[in-house]
């Protein structure tokens, strides 16, 4: 069983910590619950920040000729500069961080669903887009995992995004500790996940291991680091995952009976059909990896990339299973 880093999360504070949404009521989340043993979070309500009490009149984002603006209609108040400053100085204050979770369809903090106005008065919706701070959060943290509590429903987004947290906390961990072997060591536990996520950054990421000799120690990590980041930003498709379990696979090769084999890749076959979820080849490969004590198996991340306690049974969801999310 893994030693997982906790992974530090900037969190829309109204999403189960305090009642500060604008109608003073807290926004219940099954995973935020579920997370907290094992993260450290970060709570804010920028909106609560700017000075704005709980309860209060709402905000709309109002776009002009020139402009998107944050708006109050109820009191005619204006307060994009005040917003874009609190985000700005929040922001910058920090410590090094590994995800945000925002409040999704909020002006302030949404990250893709905020309604866009076209007059303070009474209208319809003319567009969507991000809130004032969560815009100001992907502008700067684009590179994180970032996600709203409504978008984690999702069984897939919810494990790319799990998945990318604890990753980028355990590289945060290897920064701190400053050796190469801590960069190795990472890019050897991590070789089959990234194998699934993106092989071509893998290969980079393995050049600048090897290539480290003579180069200053903070240039190496920072180039890894941007490889890593591009390595994640989108989960792996099945056919990636399908070729990580038979590469697994083969470790046991001369171990297994006949049957046992045809039962995995029929499993594995099954899962390519989406008729299977991935937990099913992958929790035959883990019986395996215990049974037979493989240790270089037993090392990698790809089967266990967070705590086992934020694991869900899987179901199959054929509708949207390659589609893109994250465009």
């Amino acid at each position: 069983m893994r030693s997982f880093v906790k992974p530090v999360v900037v969190i829309s504070k109204c999403i189960t910590f305090e009642p500060v949404r604008w109608d003073g009521q807290i926004i219940a989340s099954k995973f935020v619950e579920d997370l907290k043993p094992h993260a450290e979070f970060i709570p804010v309500c920028p909106e609560v920040e700017i000075g704005l009490g709980v309860p209060r009149e709402t905000l709309r984002i109002v776009k002009t000729d020139e402009d998107l603006r944050l708006v109050q209609p109820a009191t005619g108040l204006d307060l994009t500069g005040k917003m874009r400053q609190f985000a700005e100085k929040f922001l910058t204050s920090l410590p090094e961080v590994d995800g945000f979770i925002l409040k999704s369809g909020s002006p302030s903090s949404a990250m893709k669903d905020a309604k866009i106005y076209p007059s303070a008065e009474k209208s319809a919706p003319v567009g969507r887009g991000t809130g004032f701070f969560g815009g100001a959060v992907l502008a700067r943290y684009s590179q994180l995992a970032i996600e709203d509590e409504r978008r984690l429903l999702n069984s897939r987004i919810k494990e790319h995004f799990l998945t990318k947290l604890y990753t980028l906390a355990d590289f945060r961990q290897v920064k701190k500790a400053g050796s190469i072997k801590g960069l190795i060591d990472f890019q050897a536990r991590n070789k089959l996940l990234l194998t699934a996520y993106n092989q071509t950054e893998l290969h980079a990421m393995g050049r600048i291991g090897a290539q480290s000799k003579g180069k200053p120690l903070k240039e190496t990590v920072a180039d890894y680091e941007n490889h890593l980041w591009r390595a994640l930003k989108h989960p792996p498709r099945r056919g990636a995952n399908e070729n990580v379990l038979t590469k697994a696979a083969g470790y046991f090769t001369s171990k297994l009976s006949k049957n046992e084999k045809t039962f995995f890749l029929d499993a594995v076959a099954k899962y390519r059909t989406s008729k299977f979820p991935l937990s099913t080849p992958l929790n035959l490969l883990k019986s395996w990896i215990i049974r037979f004590n493989e240790e270089y198996l037993l090392q990698q991340t790809f089967f266990e990339p967070y705590p086992d306690a934020l694991m869900e049974i899987q179901s199959v969801d054929k509708s949207g299973e390659e589609k893109d999310y994250w465009k």
